[in-house]
This record gives C-alpha cells, structure tokens and sequence, in this order.
C-alpha cells in the first residue's frame, strides 16, 4: 500500500464529498486506503458517507473526541508506506502525492512534510510553515510586530513570511490541515498527544518528530486549497482560548514552563477575546458612543440658546459633571433597555422610541432633586435637538457606511464558471433559476481564445484562462465557480494561485451539482418547495412603514412638482423616464403602485412580492427576465426602507442621466 489518507470529519460533508473526489483523481496511479473518522456529526455526514463513499474505511465516534484523538483512530488502522494527515475542507491537485511521496524519496532526512496551502483567495496560508512559539516568537505574534513586519528576519518569525513561499525548505512546524508522514516516523515517534483536544497538536508532533532525528520540511512544488475553519464554525468552542490554550500547554510541554511565554499567551487570550468581543458589537459601541457625544452636544446648545433669550447664567460649576453625564447615560440606558443597539443594526424608529421614553422618566427626577432642578425649557429644548441629531446620524451611517444596513450574504455576486461543458451550463442553469440569492452568472471561462464570444445556451464565453484577469476586472467579479467535471484539480490551482489578488472568492460545485462549496457557505443549488417562506414585504410593521414612506414622498411631490411636470409632458407631447415616474405618483396615493417594487405583473399570483413599483431593481439593473425574476424574490425577501431608499437615489441617478 503506497498511502493512507486519514481524514478527521465534524460536520463538513458536502467539503469532505469535494475533497474524496480530487482524492480520486490524485491517486489514479497509486495505491491507497481512505480513512475516515467522523467525530459524532449531527448533518446526517455518516450516513452521507456510507451511501457516497462504501469503499472507505468509516469509524463513526459517538461524541467529539476532538481533532488528535480521532487522527490517532485512523492511525492505528494505516497499513500505507506512506501516512497522509488532511482536513476534510481541502482539495488536493492531481500531482500532489506523487509529488510528495517523491519528495521523501529525494529527501532521505525528511521524517514529516506539508505543502504549500492556499487560502480560498489565492493568497498563501500562513500556517502552512511555521516556527515553535518560543519567548520571542510568542511575543512578536501576540503584539502583532509580525504583521507590521512581515519581512523582517527579527519580528516576522512565527509564520516565517520573510522566507520565499516559491521554494522548499527545513521549518520548526508545518499545518495540521496536511500532514504527510512516513510509516517508519509513526512506528517511532507515535501520534498526537491527547491532552491537546484542537490546534497545538500539529506543534508537538512536529516538535517530538524533530527531537527523535528527523526534519520537517515545506514543501512548495505542490499545492492544496484550504477552507479554513468549517469545522470550527459548526462547534459551540471558543475558538481563540482554545488556540492560545493550545499554545501554553505546548510551552509548558517542551520549553522548561517559561513563565514569560506563558504570562505572553494568558495576556493574549484575554486581549484577542477583548478585540473579538469589540469586533462583533463594533457598531454596538459606536451607537454608544455617538449617542452620549450628540446629547451633550445638544444639552451645550441648549444652556447656550437659552442662556441668550433670559438671564439665566448656565449651569453652576458643582452641577456641569453631574448634567452632562446622568442624563446621557439615562438615555443610553432606555435605549438599551428597549434593545436598541444591535451589533447589525440601526434602528431610527426606536431611538426616537427611547427619547419619548427617557424624556418624561428626566424630567420626573428632578422632583427628587432640586439641586439638578434647573429649567425644563433647557430639557425641552435638547430632546427637541436630540430628535433630529440621534436620528440624522444613523441615516447618514446608514447611507454612507451602509452600516446596519446590508450584510455580505445579500450583496450582489457576479459570477463566473470556468469550464464549458454540459456540468458548467448546468451550474449556469441552476443558478439562474434559483430565486434566492442575488448569484448572476456573468459569464463562461472557456480554454481557447477561438471560443470567445460563442454563445453556449444563452451564456456567452467571455475569456480563457490565460486573460481571466483582465475578465475580472472589466465586469468586477467577485466570485469565481469551477467545474469540477471538465476541470482537472490541477488548473484550478494554477487559477486560484494566478488571481489571488483580485479579490475574489473562488468555490467548487459538488460531483452531483447539488451544491457550491466555498468559504463563506454551502450554497444549494436547487429551491426547495416550502409551505412558508418568510418575506420582509408580506411583515405588517413593514408594509406600515413602506407606506409612510411612500406617502411622505409622493403627498409633497403631487404639490410642489406633479403639476409642473404634467403639465411639460402635455405641452412637449413626450415622456421621459423622470415623468413617467413622477406621473405615476396618483398610483401610489390610490394604492394602486408603490415608488419602490416589482414591475408589472399578475399580483394575483405572487402577491408576496408587493405592490408594482414606479421603479425598482427590474429599472436600475440590466439583465434578462430570469434574472429580474430573481432581483423580484430578492427585493421581497430583504425589503426595508433603507433599501427602498438605495433603489430610490440609483433610480434617479439612472433617470437623469437618460435625459
């Protein structure tokens, strides 16, 4: 037996049936077990497995024994001269073991080797070679010197990113994630050490591999693509304390329990927590913020306007810590209190809630305190500046930030599939069809510049893989889907590793087409038939406020702009875009229409998506009507006001610039 494959799976079937499958392709000329051992996942992955892959070896945990524990499983099953340690969210070149199996041939002192891994971008993962995270090198990664000094030998000693990724090399350490050992390594050194449960492991074996006489090397004539972290984000672990954890108990291990790496890596645990807890409630602590600084700003303007229409003198020294602290803070705690600040979201209609609220519970207070009991003209005044100052903010955030607004799952992606065989026209097909995300297929990636422009059922080949960054650039990609029937694993790597600046996310459809695995998500490729569906549109509180909206618009509109612009269509005897739509106004006021909505259409059929808009995507984006089609289920899905407002201002950019 040439290889054994030993794969730990928790809860990525559909990266693990990817993985099998670039396995397959890799091994055509070598002998080969699979070893799989699934750590108690609840996805239905082991019945999966069975049904998918009956040719594998299966060992079914029945709790999560984590990642060292259950590779040790496998292990003690491996009959291959040659032991390979891999995650299961990887993919693997058709040359990648031959290539490393060729490697220890050469390369007599090599006891354990990695390969080069690319992130989902192109980008290098760093992990992939790495150093022992001695006093220093703990230090320089913790404070981040490494990053700000990626090329210094001194600072940059963690991931070794002064080194050239372009060639191979003796390291301290290589990735967990592929891990390719000797048999001979294993029967001396053993497996993972259990007391690490995730993360560490891979340090220690590399570190006992070293101690016992062999080297770890790097190797970079090959390469694999790692979806990192998929299995973690289906767990409940935090996955910082376990990294850095992970990393004391390696230090207490193997370096004489240095009390200075080890107060390093406590210190880190509690800093990175502290900056991942701030990170998530970013927008949380801004709102705070932001909240405290306009009400004094306008508690200041307040004593100052009234301090100019009386004689009173403003607030007496002892007062002014107590008046411009308590009150703030008072509304902040009732905007809290009415769960206004969220870590996504930005809510004007309930921040002028909480000002309703916390007005009359300051103005009751200073019955109790009469020293505070200064002028209830200056409160007044400040909640009435309050009023537009609170809500002005959030609406210019809003706008200009998009902050609480849109999340990267709604954003438009523009696709391209790269292959043009009957399995890429498929991808092509179900993604057109599928009405729940906003995926629009741009284009086809063929391999021959003699089929640029051809149409293959209504998709057009727009580039090769040889100008696919020019493609790219031109029609703003953001996401790049392979064809893994007519694609070898091989030039999706040389791709990948070609765009890994462009900013662009690349991902791998299932053998049977049934999904796209990328890293971000698992995407299904086919809508499933369901009794409900929630859609923004249809909510009451929705509908409500997207007549406010409406009304407030077109009631002003129908005095100050409708007779003027009626009246110029009659005498020029011609409409433009900007008339039609201002002439459609009557159609709101009778309920007939809304300014933002789906275009005309059969509303007894699909009453879910709204009422027919003046305008909306179907007149702001140009695509064809299964696309339009899909914008509609989007736009029902996701409506808000602030997305009313983003189609409103592009509409009227479109209109005016068509005049």
């Amino acid at each position: 037996m040439d290889l054994s494959i030993i794969i730990v799976n928790y809860n990525v079937k559909e990266f693990l049936q990817n993985l099998i499958h670039s396995v397959e392709k890799a091994t055509l000329n070598l002998t080969k077990e699979i070893i799989i051992v699934d750590n108690a996942s609840d996805d239905g992955s082991v019945d999966f497995i069975k049904e998918k892959f009956p040719n594998v070896k299966l060992i079914a945990n029945q709790k999560n024994l984590g990642f060292g524990k259950a590779n040790n499983i496998g292990l003690k099953l491996a009959t291959g001269e040659y032991i390979l340690l891999i995650n299961p969210d990887t993919l693997v070149a058709e040359d990648t073991f031959e290539k490393m199996i060729q490697f220890f041939k050469d390369t007599p002192a090599a006891g354990l080797a990695g390969c080069k891994i690319l992130n989902p971008d192109g980008t290098l993962q760093l992990a992939c070679r790495r150093s022992f995270p001695g006093p220093w090198t703990s230090f320089t990664k913790v404070t981040g010197l490494s990053t700000l000094f990626p090329k210094s030998k001194i600072f940059a000693r963690y991931n070794l990113t002064y080194l050239d990724e372009n060639k191979s090399y003796e390291v301290d350490a290589i990735s967990g994630s592929f891990m390719m050992m000797r048999r001979s390594v294993y029967e001396k050194v053993g497996g993972f050490d259990e007391q690490f449960f995730m993360y560490g492991e891979d340090l220690d074996l590399c570190y006992r591999i070293q101690k016992s006489g062999f080297k770890v090397y790097y190797v970079h004539s090959t390469q694999i693509i790692h979806y990192k972290g998929e299995s973690t984000k289906r767990s409940s672990l935090d996955e910082t304390k376990v990294f850095y954890n992970a990393m004391h108990l390696f230090v207490k291990k193997h370096l004489s329990s240095s009390f200075l790496v080890g107060l390093i890596l406590r210190s880190a645990i509690v800093i990175r927590s502290l900056f991942a807890f701030i990170g998530v409630r970013k927008l949380i602590f801004i709102s705070l913020i932001l909240d405290f600084i306009f009400f004094d700003l306008c508690l200041f303007a307040a004593e100052k306007i009234y301090h100019n229409l009386s004689d009173w003198k403003g607030f007496p020294l002892y007062a002014i810590p107590i008046v411009y602290s308590v009150p703030a803070l008072l509304q902040i705690f009732v905007s809290l209190a009415i769960g206004n600040h969220k870590k996504d979201k930005l809510s004007v209609s309930k921040t002028l809630l909480s000002i309703l609220i916390s007005l009359p519970i300051l103005t009751s207070l200073t019955f109790f305190f009469k020293d505070f009991a200064f002028s209830r003209a200056i409160v007044l005044i400040t909640y009435s500046f309050l009023f537009i100052a609170l809500s002005a903010w959030r609406i210019a955030f809003k706008i200009i930030f998009k902050a609480g607004l849109v999340d990267d799952e709604l954003k438009q992606k523009r696709t391209l599939i790269v292959g043009l065989d009957e399995s890429a026209l498929q991808i092509g097909k179900k993604i057109r069809k599928k009405k729940t995300d906003r995926r629009i297929v741009i284009g086809l990636i063929g391999f021959s510049n003699k089929n640029i422009g051809d149409k293959l059922e209504s998709f057009e080949v727009i580039g090769t893989d040889q100008n696919i960054k020019r493609v790219i650039r031109e029609n703003k990609i953001n996401e790049i889907i392979f064809s893994s029937g007519e694609l070898s694993y091989n030039k999706m790597m040389e791709i990948v590793g070609k765009c890994r600046e462009e900013n662009v996310e690349f991902k791998v459809v299932g053998n049977n087409l049934d999904f796209i695995v990328g890293k971000t998500a698992v995407t299904l490729l086919d809508d499933m038939p369901v009794i409900e569906l929630n859609y923004n549109i249809t909510q009451p509180q929705q509908r409500f406020i997207k007549g406010l909206f409406d009304y407030s618009i077109v009631l002003p509109s129908l005095i100050l702009l409708y007779p003027f612009i009626f009246f110029k269509s009659k005498l020029l005897n011609k409409q433009s875009d900007f008339t039609k739509f201002v002439l459609g106004f009557t159609k709101v006021v009778s309920g007939k229409a809304s300014l933002v909505g789906p275009e005309s259409y059969d509303q007894s059929e699909d009453n879910f998506l709204g009422k027919t808009g003046l305008t909306g995507y179907w007149y702001i984006e140009n695509g064809n009507p299964e696309e339009l089609d899909k914008l509609n289920f989007y736009y029902a899905k996701n409506q808000n006001i602030w997305l009313d407002l983003e189609i409103l201002v592009k509409s009227l950019n479109k209109m005016w610039s068509n005049k």
